[in-house]
Formats: structure tokens, sequence, C-alpha cells
């Protein structure tokens, strides 16, 4: 794999986000890469555990904006739905699998990426984190199941306030939101991710199989129809001058002028 890095330690799965270079941003062979560890992971008798993480300093922009420009400018609109689909099947295999799935976030983490860690069964974020649902900056709509997972973690009104706006959600106000699991400083990452899959060894995988099946029958069955219009939705909106008024002025590092068409 080019684009993650992926490793089994004993019974624990590690997916790694490795672009550093363009903060972790999406793009399609990423995508694919992502989704091939999942099935790995999920079919290997030996994991128990899948681990989602990041290299650098950024956990992960969303988007890769470097992509958009050249969809935009190449005219090469349908990769960007492309996209839009791969990263709603991540956040919906995430939840599908039938195995505890956690994440550590270190750095910002927004765009799919956010909603990605909505999915996630327990997500450890230090102090430095925040999460930013970053689509209205360019036009665009929650993807990656977004707004799907957003409301069920915080509720309606909050859920469209955070992506109308794409204010910050910092990770000591989604902690107390119950958005994440535990919130530490970054030189304790790795020791409270530890101390949770000790807590977690204990447990049955049994008793974890039945719980993310009944997780998903109780709040996740309509998941496919909703995936439908989201995908639906995003697609129309790449096409906008909107949209490309976004991409360029993040290009150009200023604020977009938006007209409505």
């Amino acid at each position: 794999m080019e684009h993650i890095l992926y490793q089994v330690q004993d019974d624990l799965a590690i997916i790694t986000l490795n672009r550093p270079e363009v903060a972790n941003g999406f793009h399609i062979p990423m995508c694919e890469e992502i989704l091939e560890a999942l099935e790995l992971a999920d079919k290997d008798a030996a994991v128990s555990y899948i681990l989602i993480n990041a290299a650098g300093k950024v956990f992960s922009v969303g988007g890769d904006l470097v992509e958009m420009k050249r969809a935009v400018d190449e005219d090469d609109i349908a990769s960007l739905g492309k996209i839009a689909e791969l990263v709603n099947t991540i956040s919906f295999k995430i939840k599908q699998v039938l195995k505890p799935v956690l994440m550590e976030v270190d750095g910002a983490v927004a765009g799919a990426a956010a909603n990605m860690a909505l999915a996630v069964d327990f997500c450890i974020a230090t102090d430095k984190a925040k999460f930013i649902q970053a689509f209205v900056g360019v036009g665009l709509a929650p993807d990656a199941g977004g707004l799907f997972l957003l409301t069920r973690s915080l509720g309606v009104t909050r859920a469209t306030q955070l992506a109308m706006t794409g204010e910050a959600f910092t990770a000591e106000k989604a902690f107390e939101a119950g958005a994440i699991y535990r919130l530490c400083p970054s030189d304790q990452l790795e020791k409270t991710r530890n101390q949770l899959l000790k807590k977690l060894r204990r447990g049955s995988s049994n008793s974890y199989t039945a719980i993310k099946k009944l997780v998903w029958e109780s709040e996740f069955k309509e998941w496919s129809n909703y995936a439908k219009l989201e995908l639906e939705l995003q697609k129309s909106l790449a096409y906008t001058e909107d949209f490309k008024e976004g991409v360029l002025a993040h290009s150009e590092r200023r604020r977009p002028q938006f007209i409505g068409k």
C-alpha cells in the first residue's frame, strides 16, 4: 500500500493514514487502500480490534484540496463524486465491521475524516484535536455519512449548526457531548489507548459482535437510503459555481465569494 500503512500487532490491526505532505487528504487511491485494509482486518481471525490513526501533525483535512483543484481545472468533477462515494463506504464499513474499531486523533480532523471519527466505536483525542465540518467552506454538504452520524451523536440542532457554520468543535467539547471516548494530552495518547485495549480484552468478542449488530439494527439500518441522497446532493454541488469558487479561494488563500449558483 502506498498511501496508508497497515500492520498487525498481536490482536490489533493498525491502519495509519500516511499522506502527511497533503495533511492526509483523501483521494481515490487512499480511500481504496483504507477499504482494503478494513476488509483485511475484518477477515483476519487473528485480529480482534482495529485502530485508525495518522502520520503527521494533522490527522486529516478530509478531501484532498489539491486533488479538488486539479479536478476543477481539468473538468474532472466525476472523480470527486467517486471520492464522495468511497468515503461514505469507509464510514459504512467501520460501522458494519463486527469488531471494535478505535481511532486516535492528535491534531485537526476535518471533513470526511471528522465524520469517520463519529463512525468508530471509540475515538480517543488529545487536547490538540479539533473536529471541523469543513464542507460549507467549499460549497459542499457533509459526506462520509456526516449528518446521519452527527445527528445521532450530538442531536439534530447542534449537528445542523456545526454543519452550516463549519465551526471547529474542540476535543473538550466533543468529550463533554459524548462524541469521543477519552480526552488526554498528546504524550498520554498511547497509554490511554492501551488502557482501553486492556479493558476490552477482558470482555467477550461474542458480546462485541452482538452489540455491534444491535447498534446497527437500532440506529443505522436506514443508512443506505441516506447514502443515496448524500451522494446525489454531493455530486450536484460539485458541479456548481460556488464549489469552484470555494476551491479556487482556498488555493488563493482568500475568503470565498459565494453567489448561490
